[in-house]
């Protein structure tokens, strides 16, 4: 796919500025403070709707033909993608279909359904994006609707240029040293990276995944797409399984760098944001700040800058970013514990437990037809060494325990 430069900047001159915001590029005096360094945040999470995704699905619907806009359009997604076609079509007045995941959080499901009317449906298909766009396509082929893709088309990733244009303009005076930006699918502004290629050849393009849904660093080791046989949905805007063709094919010339990032580090970040500096992140937009402690040590004084993608987070979530991040830290262990069902057995126990152990959860029914009895204990501690020094002091005692932290299902099931 050739890239013209120019292409963005006459996107930009079309957009309406009521639709598609012009963010701020931000230095976050907290991140360059704790990585030495100069760290810019493009804030995309200020979009009406609080995502980058309305620059190219606005652009995609600008670019329809006039026959095109009076078919029916009809998109997946795992959900920015759907509001942003939404609006786009209900401002350019073009009757639209949207299939999601049935597995989309409910509050960017209601969101999206905020444009419905009479020319809008809401489609929810199966558990994850390749299933509502398995589902979009057939439909589409049925009724010979128009599709838009939410990554694998030139005109949508002609979109994405204008966000490098806003941080030409807005960096003219300084040199970008790095960037980085969180991928998946649709999140992989290959156009942004190529402009770059070609008007910042010294600046590092840095693309981040979340561990738990990393096709295209997969792909990129492969030499050829690869499809992930399933993929964790805590960073739901990154959740995809298989890299488009154009994208797979600009990501081969032009990343530096893939950094995969464990789910606890960027619920770690989210978190941090949150309470430090309130900024609200969905965790996909976390990734491209999460990345920055895997490279501290080579950023020290640069400028570098994060796409902040999005920010559209249920807050129904919070407390399973809480627990996944604790965990991650190593602060939170989760016990079975046996406990003899006689008097003092409790005391003893809680007789191993340092002062600063919190018992944060316990669960425990006495049968007295048995001996022994499981009790449900979660502990949070200061430091992750003091769970260490605990499990040492349970086996001198005969305490009777199975560490269940880090098995998934017990974790799934309680959290």
């Amino acid at each position: 796919m050739k890239i013209d430069p120019l292409e963005s900047k006459r996107i930009l001159q079309q957009f309406d500025r009521k639709i598609v915001r012009k963010s701020s590029l931000e230095r976050n005096e907290s991140l360059s403070e704790q990585y030495n360094a100069n760290i810019y945040l493009k804030r995309e999470d200020l979009q009406l709707v609080r995502s980058f995704k309305i620059r190219w699905a606005y652009a995609k619907m600008m670019s329809l033909s006039d026959d095109e806009k009076k078919k029916w359009i009809v998109a997946a997604s795992a959900w920015n993608h759907a509001q942003w076609v939404a609006l786009s079509c209900s401002k350019l007045g073009i009757t639209w279909t949207i299939f999601m995941p049935m597995t989309t959080p409910a509050q960017k499901v209601r969101k999206t359904k905020k444009f419905w009317n009479w020319s809008i449906q809401v489609k929810l298909e199966w558990d994850t994006f390749n299933d509502a766009y398995d589902a979009a396509k057939a439909w589409c082929d049925e009724r010979g609707a128009v599709f838009v893709h939410p990554f694998n088309d030139e005109k949508v990733i002609a979109g994405q240029g204008t966000l490098w244009r806003e941080i030409i303009d807005q960096m003219w005076e300084k040199k970008i040293d790095m960037i980085l930006i969180a991928v998946g699918w649709w999140w992989l502004l290959a156009w942004v990276g190529s402009i770059m290629k070609e008007l910042s050849p010294w600046c590092e393009i840095i693309w981040v995944e979340s561990a738990w849904s990393a096709s295209m660093s997969a792909s990129l080791q492969q030499g050829e797409e690869v499809e992930l046989w399933s993929v964790d949905t805590f960073a739901d805007g990154v959740a995809v399984k298989q890299p488009g063709e154009i994208t797979f094919g600009i990501a081969k010339e032009i990343v530096d760098e893939m950094i995969v990032v464990d789910d606890g580090w960027t619920a770690t970040a989210m978190l941090r944001l949150l309470d430090d500096q309130w900024i609200i992140t969905e965790p996909a937009w976390a990734l491209s700040v999460a990345a920055l402690e895997q490279i501290k040590e080579k950023i020290i004084w640069k400028n570098v800058v994060c796409i902040t993608c999005g920010g559209n987070f249920d807050f129904s979530r919070l407390q399973a970013v809480e627990e996944k991040s604790l965990r991650y830290l190593g602060l939170k262990r989760y016990f079975i514990v046996t406990f003899p069902q006689r008097p003092w057995a409790l005391r003893e126990f809680l007789e191993v437990l340092w002062p600063d152990d919190d018992i944060v959860r316990f669960e425990y029914m006495k049968k007295t037809t048995k001996e022994w009895g499981p009790a449900l204990v979660w502990l949070q501690s200061t430091s992750k060494d003091n769970f260490d020094w605990l499990i040492a002091r349970m086996q001198e005692r005969w305490i009777s325990f199975e560490d269940i932290t880090e098995k998934e299902v017990y974790f799934d099931l309680l959290v």
